[in-house]
């Protein structure tokens, strides 16, 4: 059925059941499983007399970022191993999530989307985006979300 199935997390409890579903159906059709999590670039103010922060501590934020993006995903490795599913942790620092989670479905070869939905409705929906509408929308591959 599938071969290979990504699940994307972030890490939040809502992800983590995400997480376990994609170890659950991994491992009844003998999929490899990729966990991707996504880091935020630094945010860059472009405003004239706004605050000015050095290139060190911008580094050390996304090193803290990144650290803790690996932490989450090693641990998603060390639960899909637990349950006897090959599982592969990956790490990508972007601020467009939505497209670096379909830039990893084509690169790691997936053939199945495992996420979490936030559920937003509404203005929340409009003013904060989903990463979930823009991967169901625009990526080729079948996408299973979960609430």
């Amino acid at each position: 059925m599938y071969q290979r199935i990504l699940v994307a997390t972030d890490g939040s409890a809502l992800s983590e059941t995400a997480v376990r579903s994609a170890i659950e159906l991994a491992a009844a059709v003998k999929a490899e499983l990729v966990a991707l999590y996504v880091v935020p670039r630094y945010p860059v103010s472009y405003f004239e007399g706004g605050i000015t922060i050095s290139v060190e501590d911008m580094a050390r934020a996304e090193k803290q970022w990144s650290d803790k993006g690996q932490a989450v995903v090693d641990a998603v490795q060390q639960q899909a191993q637990a349950a006897g599913v090959t599982a592969k942790s990956v790490v990508v620092q972007s601020d467009l999530v939505a497209e670096s989670i379909i830039a990893a479905v084509t690169k790691h070869d997936c053939d199945l989307v495992v996420m979490a939905s936030h559920g937003r409705k509404g203005i929340t929906r409009v003013l904060l985006g989903s990463e979930t509408q823009h991967v169901l929308t625009h990526c080729t591959v079948p996408i299973l979300i979960l609430r």
